[in-house]
């Protein structure tokens, strides 16, 4: 900083260091605000949901667990059926886990035999309607 040897330097000085402070004042002001606003929890849940929401994999993910579950429990239901002693079902609940693993790695695949089985089952009914 340069030597001041003026009363009028030295008011401009102090004026100009004053300016500066109310300008940093407000930044710093604005600053806590958006700092406030963005820990909120509805904005914290609000920005998850967006990121959630923009995730190209998302629908692939949630298909793929909700395959992988169905899979699993039908495939129980088929070995042990509704009833059974306690060996069948550790077995049945061994056979689902170990099912739902595989499709939840693995939808591709599964969901491309359901989508088949899915289109003949479908067709038929139509065709079926279509005939009568």
């Amino acid at each position: 900083m340069q030597n001041i040897s003026s009363v009028a330097g030295l008011k401009n000085a102090i004026q100009f260091k004053e300016v500066e402070q109310a300008v940093k004042r407000q930044h710093l002001k604005e600053q806590l605000f958006f700092t406030i606003e963005s820990i909120k929890p509805a904005s914290l849940i609000k920005g998850t949901l967006k990121d959630l929401a923009s995730s190209p994999k998302l629908y692939e993910n949630i298909l793929g667990a909700a395959a992988g579950l169905a899979t699993g429990y039908l495939s129980k239901k088929i070995v042990i059926g509704f009833s059974g002693g306690i060996v069948r079902k550790i077995m049945g609940t061994v056979l689902q886990l170990g099912v739902a693993g595989l499709v939840t790695k693995n939808p591709g695949p599964v969901m491309a035999v359901g989508q088949y089985l899915f289109r003949h089952v479908f067709d038929r009914k139509h065709l079926k309607a279509k005939s009568q």
